[in-house]
Parts: C-alpha cells; structure tokens; sequence
C-alpha cells in the first residue's frame, strides 16, 4: 500500500505553491474530482449519482479513453461539468522527458477540445499518480494551465483499502474547499460506488455543496 497521506500535509503544499491544493474559502463547498475516465463501467453511474444531490464535480480525462468512448465524454458534458487534461496515455511525469510529456498532454488537449463545441478553453491538468517534475510544472503554467493537484485522496483504488475505510478518508478529512479525489475506473469503482453515495449523503445533511472547479 502506498505511504501517501489520505490528507495532503501543509509541506507540500508549501513546498509547490503554484499549483492548486485546495480553495481557500469559509463557504461549504466541496471539489469533486475524478481521474481516468470516461470509462463505460463506471462514469454514467458516476454522473447517475451525482445528479441525485445536484453535485457538480470536475472530471480529469485520459485523451484515449475519450477518443474511444466520445458518448460518455459528451454524457459529462451535457451534465454540465468541468474537464481536465489527465494526459493522453497516463503517464508518469518523473518517468518521461519533458517535451515527451508535453506532447502527450498536447495530444489529449487536442482529443478532449475535438470534443467541445463551444470556445471553452481546457485549462485544468492533473498529473497521473501526482508525478510531475518541477520543470514539467512550471512549463505547463508557463502554458496557462491550472495544475491541480489535492487535499484529500479517498484511496478508491487500492486493493488494501476497504470500501468503509474509503469512506472515512474523504468524511474524516474534507473541509471548506477540499479537493477530492475519486476515480471514474474499473479498478476502483467496488470502493467508490459505495463511499461516493455515502460522501454525498454526509455532506450535503451537512449543509456543503460540491461544485465543479472554474478558474
């Protein structure tokens, strides 16, 4: 199981002061996000559910994935939430040289906005596993996009965490502004069908809203 901490700490966040974390704010507001999709199993579920609390969320897309499931890419849209770049093939940033991994996110920039028929710009990026190198950072901030990282993760992808303790990551760390992370994947959906409907729930009796991410 990975040692990354369910509650991204003050460090990090410090230590990378130019991408987003969080958002500050005293409002009851909570970020959903979900990586990795549009997947068939899994994202109209997702969307199913969402609209039952009148949550809107942002979804960070793989360009391959939208290439090849274009319905359900328009499904999200249609339901009026945010999208972010995800890179083309998930790659690691640490494990790729920077014009590399440059062209693999212009690829699903060019993917994802083939998709969008209004002059909406896609200026949000999330690095798959959070790898990315501080060059790769600044350059794709140099290119105007929001780089957007966490403040908590719900673990719904790993093996070793069980659906009630998924649950628990995100219920027992997420406050005004938090930044969720959630996956619309095969390999997570047993842990998060069972926490995202539960998260909903908490929340929103607790008076938040989730909102999708607009810069």
């Amino acid at each position: 199981m990975t040692l990354v901490p369910v509650k991204t700490p003050l460090v990090a966040k410090k230590m990378f002061p130019n991408f987003v974390w969080n958002i500050a704010t005293d409002d009851k507001v909570i970020y959903l996000t979900f990586d990795d999709g549009p997947t068939p199993e899994i994202t109209n579920w997702t969307l199913h559910t969402l609209k039952k609390f009148n949550a809107k969320a942002t979804f960070f897309c793989i360009g391959n994935n939208v290439e090849k499931h274009p319905e359900i890419f328009q499904n999200i849209l249609a339901e009026g939430h945010a999208i972010g770049n995800h890179t083309h093939n998930h790659i690691k940033g640490w494990k790729t040289k920077l014009q590399d991994y440059l062209d693999n996110i212009a690829e699903a920039e060019k993917v994802i906005n083939n998709q969008i028929s209004s002059s909406s710009i896609v200026n949000l990026f999330r690095p798959p596993y959070g790898l990315i190198t501080p060059m790769q950072g600044n350059k794709l901030i140099e290119l105007n996009y929001k780089v957007i990282m966490w403040d908590v993760l719900s673990f719904d992808w790993e093996k070793d965490v069980s659906k009630e303790t998924c649950t628990n990551n995100v219920i027992s760390n997420t406050t005004n502004g938090s930044i969720v992370v959630f996956h619309d994947s095969v390999k997570a959906s047993k842990n998060m069908q069972y926490a995202l409907p539960k998260v909903l729930e908490y929340f929103s009796k607790e008076g938040f809203s989730f909102k999708s991410l607009n810069f």
